[in-house]
């Protein structure tokens, strides 16, 4: 197994001068060299080809002893030193201090076919960041977190990636509903892949001490590695960078609510300068059509991460960024320009997202009101999201309003709660889009090709990936495999898997790790 590694990062920035694994303020560093902790028994449970093979591994790679060995933190790769990352944060609103890498161990850099990326193992032993945890991860977390990466990268939404998980043979304790019953769990492991792993929390981290100097060290980096496009000098290169990072999150948050993503815990140390989704806990994708809906058991009172909010959230991460940013700029009207155009920006994105949706491919003016009338209406009763968009493709422009209501009728969990008064309301909205797609020039066939490029048919729904979690604490990782697979193409009919274009079965609605999810992994 060879790799093309290089050491930008830890060559080029501050490191913190102890290598004393112990918790502890890290001060003037990006970073703490650390070892993995060797798992006993490691064993691999899975692994993506597609992302090894970006790697420039193949196959055979990861079959070898060395893969296993690498990438479980058995062994360390010849001429790299492994290091977590320092950054800070706000946690659902509020200032923590100093986070870092607690679990996450960054192996290396790999260049290959001019692109960069960043390796790390998550779950791999502590760190001088890991406070009062211990540093690792259990198998239920690791599976929903490397079958997600890689279900969302194949909807198109920017991600992290996930090369393998990994089995380490060890058992770790864990209170997954924080309620005082801890047991044992399976450790596991995972190699995720990124161009870097660098978060907002990193700049707010030296920003917060007037560590002035180390800030625009971290900065300049990123721009140079990461952003190499900027060509500007001085302030300007500052905010070209906010500027980016601003587009590019906003284009990552529309893909979220395209899909019906919700992260769960989109606090500022979760948030990529890549405008990539990074850091898989308690995330889900909506059932029913639910603006309000978090899977997150810590936010439940207050639903600050909700599905509705992700935008604001953005927004107000970006400002904290702004904010850690300043001290490089010393001017705030530039920066509130920048963060100004995200809110009309977004409407303008979201609009059109949303047209691709419905299959409108011409813009009017009366699209945004049939839009935010479908979305009032779909919370009316409970309606599987995922089914409603990928049925709607096939209403036809001569259809009847009956045929059209039948033809989504699917989507609604229970057809009883639809009663007099909301069935007017389902038949003047219908009307209004039957009206609207005949003004379009895309045949029906046509216009349900498009629009099945945009709603996706198959999403790893919560149930999906516990029924694979509980079959792999067995031992039995055929249906991780399968789900793998059937997510690769999550826009194909693939007929033969038709069982998962279901809404949720009742017995998933208040099951843990089908419903709601904790931090706890």
């Amino acid at each position: 197994m060879k790799l093309h590694t290089q050491n930008n990062f830890t060559s080029e920035l501050p490191a913190d001068p102890s290598e004393i694994n112990i918790p502890r303020q890290v001060e003037q560093a990006c970073f703490s060299y650390v070892e993995p902790k060797k798992p006993s028994n490691p064993s691999l449970v899975h692994a993506s080809v597609e992302v090894a093979n970006s790697l420039g591994l193949s196959q055979e790679d990861i079959l070898s002893d060395d893969f296993l060995n690498t990438f479980s933190g058995n062994a360390i790769y010849p001429k790299t030193k492994p290091y977590a990352l320092a950054y800070a944060g706000h946690q659902f609103g509020n200032w923590a201090g100093q986070l870092g890498d607690g679990r996450a161990i960054n192996l290396t850099e790999v260049l290959h076919d001019d692109k960069l990326y960043t390796v790390q193992l998550k779950g791999a032993g502590p760190t001088p960041y890991s406070r009062t945890a211990d540093g690792f991860a259990v198998l239920r977390s690791s599976i929903r977190e490397h079958l997600c990466a890689e279900a969302m990268h194949y909807l198109g939404v920017p991600t992290t990636r996930s090369l393998s998980l990994v089995l380490s043979g060890d058992q770790v304790l864990r209170d997954v509903l924080y309620n005082g019953n801890p047991a044992y769990e399976k450790g596991a492991i995972v190699c995720r892949v990124a161009p870097s792993f660098i978060r907002f929390g990193n700049f707010e981290l030296f920003a917060s001490r007037k560590d002035h100097a180390t800030l625009q060290l971290l900065a300049d980096y990123s721009i140079k590695h990461h952003f190499s496009e900027i060509k500007s000098e001085g302030v300007e290169k500052y905010l070209d960078f906010f500027k980016m990072v601003t587009q590019t999150t906003l284009d990552m948050i529309v893909q979220w609510q395209r899909v019906g993503f919700v992260h769960g815990v989109m606090n500022t140390d979760n948030m990529s300068i890549h405008g990539i989704t990074i850091d898989y806990g308690p995330y889900g994708w909506l059932e029913d059509y639910n603006p309000n809906w978090t899977p997150n058991t810590t936010d439940r009172e207050y639903k600050r991460y909700r599905f509705g909010n992700q935008p604001d959230i953005a927004l107000w991460n970006l400002y904290q960024l702004a904010n850690a940013l300043y001290p490089l700029i010393n001017e705030a009207k530039p920066l509130e320009a920048i963060l100004n155009g995200f809110g009309s920006g977004y409407q303008r994105e979201y609009l059109n997202m949303m047209r691709n949706k419905l299959g409108l491919k011409i813009s009017k003016d009366e699209d945004a009101v049939l839009i935010e009338g479908l979305t009032e209406l779909l919370q009316v009763v409970e309606t599987d999201m995922t089914i409603f968009f990928r049925n709607l493709g096939s209403v036809q422009k001569e259809d009847s309003i009956e045929a059209t209501l039948d033809k989504i009728k699917e989507a609604f969990y229970n057809e009883k709660d639809l009663n007099e008064s909301i069935l007017n309301k389902w038949h003047t909205w219908l009307q209004q889009y039957i009206k609207r797609i005949n003004q379009e020039t895309l045949t029906d066939d046509e216009r349900k090709l498009f629009m099945n490029l945009v709603n996706p048919k198959y999403v790893l729904r919560n149930y999906m990936a516990q029924l694979s979690i509980d079959a792999a604490d067995k031992g039995d990782y055929s249906l991780l495999n399968e789900l793998f697979e059937l997510l690769k193409k999550p826009y194909d009919e693939q007929l033969e898997s038709q069982k998962w274009f279901a809404k949720r079965p009742d017995w998933a609605r208040d099951k843990v790790g089908c419903s709601m999810l904790s931090c706890s992994s």
